[in-house]
């Protein structure tokens, strides 16, 4: 990967990830990925970063899917199976990252850049969205069980099936409606600075709060209403920012939240 295909810059408390290839409508080469679930793993969670941004370089497209060339070299069984398992992965690092991410997204929205806005936990847009995985009428190949799972949560089987069956794109009133964005937002400087609004927002709130709320909803996702969230209580009312906030919300006063 060139070093500028994926940048990435912390301001403030905010870590800012930008799909950088505007040229190519920000298609995302298998090192992007790899870098981009890096990112989300190692980010410190002491403070310093309390929440990411991922947005594409310029207004056109958040991420228009995978570089088709990358495709070019597949020739085995065992390449189609390592690269969705190679999605699998880079997707489960930006979902299970302990930190919120919002997803600023303007324009067009697809295949492996719409899968990784679904991965997201906010996911705001410019008027010109154009969100879905049109892979029925371009390539022929399938989404995972896991993108599946996951588009399914958002905007429901339903929904689902009938935009990969008729490989059309969401607009954005559209998904503003079916809840797979949150606000719409007139134009890309506008976004930007209501994602650096929406992130300043966030990192007032209790860090606890956030990821335990997060990693709940995955393992429902995953496991049902069965799965275990035994840990994320304990973790959560034992914490030193339960106290604090009783103790804020008795005096009348700001918690200071320390994530821990």
């Amino acid at each position: 990967m060139s070093q500028d295909e994926l940048l990435y810059e912390v301001r403030g408390t905010t870590g800012w990830i930008t799909l950088n290839r505007p040229q190519a409508r920000n298609a995302l080469t298998f090192a992007m990925y790899e870098g981009l679930a890096e990112i989300c793993r190692t980010v410190p969670t002491d403070g310093s970063v309390k929440c990411l941004v991922v947005t594409g370089a310029g207004e056109k497209a958040f991420a228009a899917g995978t570089d088709m060339a990358q495709f070019r070299g597949f020739s085995t069984d065992q390449d189609a199976l390592d690269y969705e398992h190679k999605m699998d992965v880079v997707l489960g690092a930006v979902e299970a990252c302990r930190l919120p991410i919002i997803a600023a997204i303007s324009g067009a929205c697809t295949g492996g850049g719409a899968a990784i806005a679904a991965a997201c936990d906010i996911r705001i847009a410019t008027t010109d969205l154009r969100f879905g995985f049109p892979i029925a009428r371009t390539l022929g190949n399938c989404l995972s069980i896991a993108n599946l799972s996951r588009l399914s949560s958002l905007m429901g089987p339903g929904r689902t099936k009938e935009i990969i069956f008729t490989a059309r794109l969401l607009g954005a009133e559209e998904a503003l409606s079916c809840g797979l964005v949150s606000e719409i937002i007139a134009d890309h400087a506008a976004l930007i600075a209501r994602a650096e609004e929406l992130a300043s927002l966030l990192a007032g709130h209790a860090p606890i709060t956030l990821a335990a709320t997060k990693e709940a909803l995955r393992r429902l996702r995953v496991e049902g209403a069965g799965a275990d969230d035994r840990d994320l209580v304990v973790q959560a009312y034992m914490s030193a920012d339960f106290k604090e906030g009783i103790e804020a919300f008795l005096g009348k006063r700001k918690p200071q939240w320390k994530g821990r």
